[in-house]
């Protein structure tokens, strides 16, 4: 998230989505910024589901889903009900069995949870033309998070089978959440919309999407492919992943235009940032991650060019604002830029 205090040889690309697709098998205020082996896709203590090689539509004869599991908080959350209630929708919205398809079942699935039905008409990409889906959410990070509002963003991957083939996807939603007398509930769904694919990429952005020690998802991967996100990203990309396996949650689209809860631009939705949300295998989020790995990747995010990280500790030293901590932060490592 943008963040400052106060969000056969493989095409480039697909080594980035085959790394983030193991773990799923076949068969405050928000970020700021104004001025290997893969590992699991779940959440800490969920089962992980095993790999489904399906990156593009692949004709099947049996034209079988993946298994998928659901996501749950793990360990050492700030405000787990909120993300559990922000993954329960879009998993709603964004899987079902044959025969129940379209707008109007969606809306019985949410109805389901005793959120608003409208809900499914802003799901977007969620709710693709298919005869069934699954999906699997990679991880729910936060957007912003205030007393009494939040932002989570759902990072998933969907497969959709139309007749004997079976595609693969996914995307970002940014949902918004306020809480109640009664607890959490979603206010709205706001889908990534990363844009085309564009002629010609920079080498460097090439380069970034066929890293096979930096994992993309897949509203990540569209973003870069884009064109829209600035060489200083893809270059720290890249210099962190000679040290470290890194797993991207969000770039550029499906995060907040603006830092939650204020009216300062984020540096996201401009290209000039991303955030990690797992290190060498280690989720951020979970307390028997080293504090002093997350610390040592902060300093060398700070090394390779951000002006503005933040995450759940805070590092001694560096420029004047450079290093920042808050709730937000607890669960990702931000990495902002300025050019």
């Amino acid at each position: 998230m943008s963040h400052s205090r106060a969000p056969a040889a493989p095409p480039p690309g697909r080594r980035a989505v085959l790394g983030a697709l193991a773990g799923v098998a076949l068969g405050a205020a928000g970020c700021s910024g104004a001025t290997a082996p893969a590992a699991r896709t779940t959440a800490p203590g969920t089962p992980s589901p095993t790999l489904s090689p399906a990156l593009s539509p692949t004709p099947s004869p049996a034209a079988v889903l993946p298994r998928t599991t659901p996501w749950r908080p793990g360990p050492g959350e700030v405000e787990p009900a909120a993300k559990l209630r922000a993954v329960q929708v879009v998993e709603a919205i964004g899987a079902w069995p044959r025969g129940h398809g379209g707008p109007e079942a969606a809306r019985s699935r949410v109805a389901a949870l005793r959120l608003p039905t409208a809900l499914a008409d802003q799901a977007g990409p969620l709710l693709p033309p298919a005869d069934e889906a699954a999906l699997q959410v990679v991880f729910a990070q936060y957007g912003g998070i205030l007393p009494r509002s939040a932002s989570v963003l759902v990072v998933c991957r969907q497969w959709t089978r139309h007749g004997g083939t079976v595609a693969a996807g996914g995307t970002t939603v940014d949902v918004r959440l306020s809480r109640g007398p009664h607890g959490w509930t979603v206010d709205a769904l706001r889908p990534a919309r990363p844009g085309p694919p564009a002629p010609s990429l920079p080498s460097g952005t090439r380069a970034a999407l066929s890293d096979d020690r930096l994992t993309l998802p897949p509203a990540a991967v569209a973003d870069l492919r884009a064109g829209h996100v600035h060489p200083s990203v893809t270059r720290a990309m890249r210099v962190l992943a000679r040290t470290y396996r890194i797993e991207v949650s969000v770039v550029r689209s499906g995060h907040p235009l603006d830092v939650f809860g204020t009216g300062r631009p984020s540096d996201h939705p401009r290209g000039r940032a991303f955030d990690v949300w797992r290190i060498d295998g280690h989720p951020v989020v979970d307390p028997a991650t080293p504090r002093s790995l997350i610390e040592r990747f902060m300093r060398d995010a700070a090394a390779a060019g951000s002006y503005n990280v933040g995450g759940p500790v805070l590092p001694s030293g560096g420029g004047p604002g450079q290093f920042f901590s808050d709730a937000t932060h607890h669960d990702h490592v931000h990495l902002g830029f300025r050019a």
